[in-house]
C-alpha cells in the first residue's frame, strides 16, 4: 500500500512540476550561429569564444544572446538578439496546467524564445531551433 501512494504522488508531482513550454520548448533552444561570407571569422556569444565560421549551441531562453564576431584586418561586429515572450504557450500553460503552469514556465524560462518575428536575422527552424545568421559584409578582406 505504501508503494502505491508513493507511485501516485510521485505521478502526482510529475505533472505539477510541468507545463506546456517545458514540455514542447524546453528552458534551452539550440542555435545554429552562422557568419555570411567569412568562415574564418571568430563567433563569440555572451563573451565567450564559441567557434570560427559556423557554429552551433545551446542557449537558455530566458536571456538575450550577445553575438560578436572578429576577424583579422575588420572591425567586431556585435549584435544583441532579445528575447520575447511565447504568448501561445502562455495560453496553454494557463488553459491545461493553470497556475502551477505558468510559474514552471516562467521559472525555467519557457516562456521565452528568440524574437524571431522582428530580426530578419532569426530564422525559427522549429520551437527548439533558431538559425542565426550574421551579416559580416563590412569585412572586406
Amino acid at each position: 500500500m505504501r508503494k502505491i501512494i508513493l507511485f501516485t504522488g510521485v505521478i502526482a508531482s510529475s505533472f505539477l512540476l510541468t507545463s506546456c513550454g517545458v514540455m514542447f520548448g524546453g528552458s534551452h533552444y539550440d542555435a545554429n550561429i552562422q557568419v555570411n561570407e567569412h568562415p574564418e571569422a571568430q563567433i563569440f556569444a555572451n563573451g565567450e569564444k564559441i567557434g570560427v565560421g559556423q557554429v552551433s549551441k545551446s542557449f537558455k531562453r530566458n536571456k538575450d544572446l550577445q553575438i560578436e564576431v572578429k576577424q583579422d584586418g575588420c572591425e567586431v561586429k556585435s549584435q544583441n538578439f532579445e528575447k520575447t515572450f511565447r504568448t501561445g504557450n502562455f495560453i496553454l500553460s494557463i488553459v491545461s496546467w493553470g497556475l502551477p503552469g505558468l510559474i514552471v514556465d516562467l521559472a525555467s524560462g519557457a516562456s521565452y524564445k528568440p524574437d524571431h518575428r522582428h530580426n530578419d536575422a532569426i530564422e525559427k527552424v522549429s520551437d527548439k531551433q533558431y538559425k542565426f545568421n550574421i551579416d559580416y559584409s563590412d569585412c572586406k578582406l
